[in-house]
């Protein structure tokens, strides 16, 4: 006779909540860390992250570890759901699942401390090499960049990293940014510009910086790329 579902479900199996807050400072794809000021991993470098409360919704608790671990409001990002772990061992406190958050925003500020952690601060991606995060931390913060990179291909994504208003220099610098890579000027422009509900031209400039002033554009109303636009530049 096969077990019930109360027989074969742990009522030790807890629900989280990781974030992974990414952003562009000084041209570098960089992402929130916080030092843990507790066990298990007492001083350890970990994403954002807290327990669901009894009750409580997935989003509402990503967006309470946004404003308690990193001091972000829910209109600073763009919030959606990357993947869940729930590997058993993956946290020595007992079998946690974890349902991971990606979270992207414009210029985002420098975090102020929570209650319960040592640190926090953003952190280069290509910084992160020497560093061991806490948990499995660092599997779950490659998954949210592979799927960043990857929504930039085919997505309007790339507008989330950006001021309100921008050049079509500034966007091509997103894509460089979060894929390492370099892009042809020229044939970035002409696909970017030509993709219909990309960009909305203005009617406006920026301010010069020596040449011919670029001309704005600001996120246009479509939400996908046809065609896309690949990492391989074809």
């Amino acid at each position: 006779m096969a077990a019930s579902p109360s027989e074969t479900t742990s009522p030790e199996i807890r629900v989280a909540v990781d974030l992974i807050v990414l952003t562009l400072r000084e041209g570098a794809l960089s992402v929130l860390l916080i030092q843990r000021d507790d066990e298990p991993h007492r001083g350890a470098w970990a994403l954002p992250g807290g327990f669901i409360a009894h009750g409580e919704d997935l989003e509402d608790a990503a967006y309470r570890v946004l404003s308690d671990e990193a001091s972000l409001g829910s209109g600073a990002v763009h919030l959606e759901q990357v993947r869940t772990f729930g590997t058993p061992g993956r946290d020595p406190r007992g079998h946690v699942v974890s349902v991971a958050f990606m979270a992207l925003g414009a210029d985002l500020p420098d975090p102020r401390r929570g209650e319960d952690v040592a640190d926090a601060r953003w952190w280069p991606l290509s910084d992160l090499c020497a560093v061991t995060l806490a948990f499995d931390h660092a599997t779950v913060l490659d998954s949210a960049v592979e799927r960043a990179r990857s929504k930039l291909e085919y997505t309007t994504l790339a507008v989330t990293f950006l001021p309100e208003e921008f050049t079509v220099s500034q966007l091509r610098g997103v894509y460089e940014s979060v894929w390492g890579t370099t892009l042809d000027a020229g044939n970035f422009h002409r696909k970017a510009t030509r993709t219909e509900g990309f960009l909305e031209e203005l009617d406006r400039y920026a301010a010069p910086t020596g040449g011919r002033p670029a001309r704005l554009y600001r996120a246009g109303a479509g939400t996908s790329l046809v065609p896309p636009l690949l990492r391989s530049g074809d």
